[in-house]
């Protein structure tokens, strides 16, 4: 009986949630928060504003780049620095700039995720050591002593000293590990002129408008962490003159279960006219945009998934609806010139002088661009003009869906590779996104057929070479510094290396 009392209140609050995690409630409150960051990034408007994926997305209309920073690599007792995700073109651009600000958001009634206390955090440490290592190895120091680049780690006030002493306990382990990736850490030194260093701004922090300091006044490369959401740790209940609605803090986390198939771009278009909508009309807006929006991409041969919704069981119309942290005072380029952009838009990066090139089935809408595609996601993309030696098409399904997609048809990726890079012509990679699948996709081709400089030697140097998860690594942010969208998942990159291996199968986090 007792347990049956614990199931029915469980099943009533699991009720209220979806009742109030509406599809107005969300958008709505992303647009609230949307406001105040917009008004942080005016307080130094010469700092590029990037946001961090994937919710930090819905939270600023413009932003001059993303980044990738998990939360999980914070997690207490799961600390770590990950190669994987070295976001190099962050550290480059901020170095270029004077700084920069980050954008992210969190759901859990705290000010900050664990993306911005802890994982940043420790990202701008391990660089810093490794530069100052760096620097003194190269004896920079005419008017610098060593010891002088600050490389200290620098966490905010509410993390626990027992914590950050058991993260210091590591550092110089990541720093070895950095080192050992292959990253251009002398490509870094050479673009900050200072150390890098996080600054936490949230919506309860106090900010003086008329002490506002400039970003240059600081002896440090600022790092600006602006979490978008009220640190509430319950849904408010909010009214306007029109409707009444209810805040979800980090509202724009988990888009699957909510978004509808809209995406950030989709909102920011047409945000005037779904907020104004209100709660009982907005569900069917937004369906009427997604399906309009869907057309218009398959008309042109793109990716255009038909969107499926899980009925909910409740009704549409259920549930109508600033201080620079105590932390900010001092006591607590353009991205290298080889990384090229087909445009200002573009979704697709060549990996270097490999005449290799990795992005989204929307990058391989104008094939004139590159002599062949080698498309891994699911649709087909229209690319007629091209002969069955110019055009493969093999759809990989993710990791999740299919532990074995990825590995059975890598073989066959790196042969058409091989036929065609061995002729000197260039091939692009796609997937859906450009960010996973074609990643892997590329690092398998690049680790068989590729030598560690980079040049196509059809081969050789991989039947000589036998395959570590470090030496699979260097080939990662070989790419990573290309591709700086590039967020491939641990189980697809245990494919990768599995393949590459012969078979052998090891854990990549």
């Amino acid at each position: 009986m007792e347990e049956e009392t614990k199931l029915s209140i469980y099943r009533a609050a699991r009720t209220i949630k979806r009742r109030e995690n509406t599809l107005y409630n969300a958008l709505r409150s992303i647009h609230e928060d949307s406001i105040f960051v917009g008004e942080i990034s005016q307080l130094w408007p010469d700092l590029p504003l990037l946001v961090n994926l994937r919710c930090g997305l819905w939270y600023a209309q413009k932003f001059h780049s993303t980044c990738y920073f998990k939360s999980t690599d914070g997690h207490t007792n799961n600390w770590s620095f990950n190669t994987s995700r070295l976001n190099l073109h962050v550290a480059h651009l901020a170095g270029q700039k004077g700084g920069c600000m980050i954008v992210d958001s969190t759901r859990k009634g705290k000010r900050f995720p664990d993306s911005m206390s802890k994982t940043i955090p420790i990202w701008t440490c391990v660089l810093n050591r490794a530069i100052a290592n760096h620097r003194s190895r190269m004896q920079e120091c005419d008017k610098l002593m060593e010891g002088e680049w600050d490389s200290s780690l620098h966490l905010p006030l509410w993390v626990p000293k027992m914590e950050k002493a058991s993260i210091e306990d590591r550092l110089e382990e990541w720093t070895k590990q950095l080192e050992a990736s292959g990253a251009d850490i002398a490509s870094l030194a050479s673009s900050l002129k200072k150390p890098l260093r996080p600054l936490w701004i949230s919506q309860k922090t106090v900010i003086w408008l008329n002490e506002v300091p400039d970003h240059d006044s600081w002896d440090f490369t600022p790092i600006i962490l602006v979490s978008a959401s009220s640190a509430t740790g319950i849904i408010q209940r909010r009214t306007t003159t029109e409707f009444s609605w209810n805040y979800i803090p980090g509202a724009g986390d988990d888009e699957e279960s909510w978004a509808r198939g809209l995406s950030p771009d989709l909102f920011w278009n047409n945000a005037y006219n779904i907020i104004n909508s209100g709660p009982d009309l907005c569900n069917q807006k937004v369906a009427n945009m997604v399906e309009k929006d869907r057309v218009y991409h398959a008309q042109r041969g793109q990716n255009a998934p038909q969107v499926t919704v899980k009925p909910s069981k409740l009704s549409p119309s259920s549930s109508n609806p600033s201080s620079v942290e105590p932390v900010l005072s001092l006591d607590n380029l353009d991205i290298k010139s080889d990384i090229k952009f087909c445009d200002e838009d573009s979704t697709m990066y060549w990996l270097g002088t490999t005449n290799v090139a990795v992005g989204a089935a929307l990058a391989a809408a104008d094939p004139s661009t590159v002599d062949c595609i080698l498309n891994c996601g699911q649709e087909s993309i229209a690319a007629c003009h091209l002969n069955t030696e110019s055009y493969l098409h093999l759809a990989i399904v993710n990791s999740k869906l299919d532990r074995f997609s990825l590995r059975s048809n890598l073989a066959s990726a790196v042969n058409f590779a091989k036929l065609n890079l061995s002729k000197g012509k260039t091939l692009l990679v796609c997937c859906h996104n450009g960010e996973d699948i074609s990643i892997c996709v590329c690092l398998a081709i690049l680790t068989s057929l590729f030598d560690d400089g980079g040049t196509f030697d059809d081969g050789k140097s991989f039947s000589e070479t036998h395959i570590t998860k470090w030496e699979m690594r260097r080939r990662l942010v070989f790419i990573c510094k290309f591709a700086i969208k590039a967020r491939p998942s641990r189980g697809n990159l245990r494919q990768v290396f599995s393949f590459l291996s012969g078979g052998r199968v090891s854990s990549l986090s």
